[in-house]
């Protein structure tokens, strides 16, 4: 597993696992990072890398002083799950 990238030039967080790539898609807006979609490819589907992205995305919008509003119905779920980063949420 690697460390999350912001790999700003796409407006996407990335995790490498296993020779494979998640991803967030955003948007950063002021103070507001929206995240549109998150994904896993399907051979890591079910391994809790998508989780694990999230937790690195959390951290680092707590971090950077951002709130989040989650599009993506899989990123809100795991925010309202996520008792440490659900103060996040705007």
């Amino acid at each position: 597993m690697s460390e999350l990238r912001n790999n700003s030039d796409a407006s996407r967080y990335e995790m490498d696992e296993q020779g494979q790539t998640s991803w967030a898609d955003y948007r950063l807006q002021g103070e507001r990072l929206y995240i549109d979609h998150v994904e896993s490819p399907v051979a890591l589907r079910g391994t809790g890398a998508a989780g694990r992205l999230m937790k690195a995305l959390a951290q680092d919008a707590k971090d950077r002083g951002l709130k989040i509003t989650p599009i993506c119905g899989y990123a809100a779920a795991w925010l309202r799950r996520s008792p440490d980063y659900r103060d996040l949420v705007a």
